[in-house]
C-alpha cells in the first residue's frame, strides 16, 4: 500500500466518534479519579508523570474517551490503526513506538487493533491500514495511510508536534526514566540528590517576586529559560510575572469599562482577560479570550490566542480548566 501526502491540514471533528463536548465536560471527574487511583497505587486516568513504556498503549472503543480524547488536551495522541495480519503494520508499528518514546513525552502512541474495534474502523472511515491519525485537543488529525520512509514520518511527528504546542499551548507530559524499576532513592545510604543547576536562579527569581521586584524576576526566569526552554518551573514562574507585571500599574475600573463598551477590541479584551486572571475568575478569563477570538481574524486573533496560551501556562496544564478552555478554542479555530 502506497503511504497518502502527509499533511497536517484537514482537520475533523471527532462528533462522529465522541463528542468533544461531553469530553470536557467529564474531564474534571476523571482527573479526580485519577488522583483517586494514583493514591490507592492503582493506574492513573491521565497522564501526568509516566513511565516511557506508558507513552504507547493499545485502546479501545470502551477507553477511548478517557485514554484518546481526554488526554489528548494533555498530550498529542497519535493513533496507530493496526491488525495481526497486517505485514505492513509490523513495519510501521515498531518505527512509530520507537519515535515515540524519543520525543519524551511530546507524544503518545495509541494502538488500536481494528479486528477487536470495528466500530472506531468505521467511525474514522478508515478504508485500508495501516493507517494513522492524531488527536489534538479533542480534534483529530489524518496523518498518512500505508508505509512511508521513516525520515518522512519522522518530519510529520515534529509537525505535530510543534501544530500542538503553537495552536493550543500542548507541551506534552513529562517522563520518569527511572519509573520502570521503581521508585528512585530506595536503597540504603543512597546520597542525597545535590541541588539542580538552575536552583541558585529560581530562588533568586521567588526572592524578586517577594520583593515587589517583578522586572528582577522576569530576567531570572528567562536566564534559566535561556538555557533550559523546558524547564517546567521557570515557564510557569515567568508566566506569573510577567502577568502580575502587565496589571500592576491597571486601572481596573477604566479597563473593564473599556472592554464592556468595545466587546470586539482585542487589546481592551486582553486586559481585561488579564484582570479576570489575577482576580481569580480563570474562567471568566479564557472565556472572555475564546470568544474575542471568534469575533476576530487575521494578526488581532492571533494576538488573542497567543495571550490566551499565555494564560494557560500561569494556571498550569494539570488544571481541568485549562484543559475546557483548549478545546473551546479548537472549535473556535477549526
Amino acid at each position: 500500500m502506497q503511504p497518502r501526502n502527509m499533511s497536517m491540514s484537514g482537520v475533523v471533528d471527532l462528533a462522529a466518534v465522541k463528542a468533544a463536548g461531553e469530553a470536557k465536560a467529564k474531564a474534571e471527574q476523571t482527573r479526580a479519579e485519577a488522583a483517586r487511583q494514583a493514591a490507592q497505587g492503582g493506574a492513573p486516568a491521565s497522564a501526568g508523570v509516566v513511565p516511557p513504556s506508558a507513552l504507547v498503549i493499545d485502546v479501545d472503543e470502551a477507553g477511548f474517551e478517557r485514554d484518546v480524547l481526554q488526554l489528548s488536551a494533555e498530550v498529542p495522541v497519535v493513533l496507530d490503526f493496526w491488525a495481526e495480519w497486517c505485514e505492513p503494520c509490523k513495519q510501521l508499528s515498531p518505527l512509530l513506538e520507537r519515535l515515540t518514546i524519543e520525543a519524551n513525552g511530546r507524544l503518545l502512541l495509541a494502538k488500536v487493533d481494528v479486528d477487536s474495534n470495528q466500530m472506531l474502523m468505521q467511525q474514522f472511515q478508515i478504508q485500508g491500514i495501516p493507517a494513522v491519525f492524531a488527536v489534538v485537543a479533542g480534534q483529530v488529525l489524518p496523518l498518512f495511510q500505508g508505509v512511508a520512509p521513516e525520515q518522512e514520518i519522522r518530519a510529520t511527528l515534529a509537525q505535530l508536534v510543534q501544530v500542538a504546542e503553537e495552536r493550543f499551548g500542548i507541551i506534552g507530559i513529562e517522563v520518569d526514566p527511572n519509573a520502570e524499576g521503581g521508585p528512585a532513592g530506595d536503597s540504603a545510604g543512597e546520597a542525597e540528590v545535590p541541588a539542580g543547576p538552575y536552583d541558585a536562579l529560581l530562588e533568586a527569581a521567588v526572592v524578586a517576586l517577594d520583593a515587589g521586584d517583578l522586572g528582577g524576576a522576569v530576567q531570572a526566569y528567562k536566564n534559566v529559560l535561556a538555557d533550559d526552554p523546558a524547564n517546567t518551573e521557570a515557564k510557569l514562574g515567568l508566566a506569573q510575572a510577567e502577568l502580575l507585571a502587565r496589571v500592576k500599574d491597571m486601572n481596573p475600573q477604566a479597563v473593564r469599562t473599556t472592554a464592556a463598551e468595545n466587546p470586539k477590541d482585542p487589546a481592551a479584551q486582553i486586559a481585561a482577560a488579564d484582570l479576570d486572571l489575577v482576580g481569580g475568575h480563570v474562567e471568566d478569563a479564557f472565556g472572555r479570550l475564546v470568544d474575542t477570538v471568534r469575533v476576530t481574524v487575521g494578526s488581532d486573533r492571533d494576538a488573542v490566542r497567543v495571550r490566551l496560551l499565555e494564560l494557560f501556562e500561569v494556571i498550569g496544564a494539570d488544571d481541568p480548566r485549562v484543559a475546557a478552555a483548549r478545546t473551546a478554542l479548537a472549535r473556535v479555530l477549526f
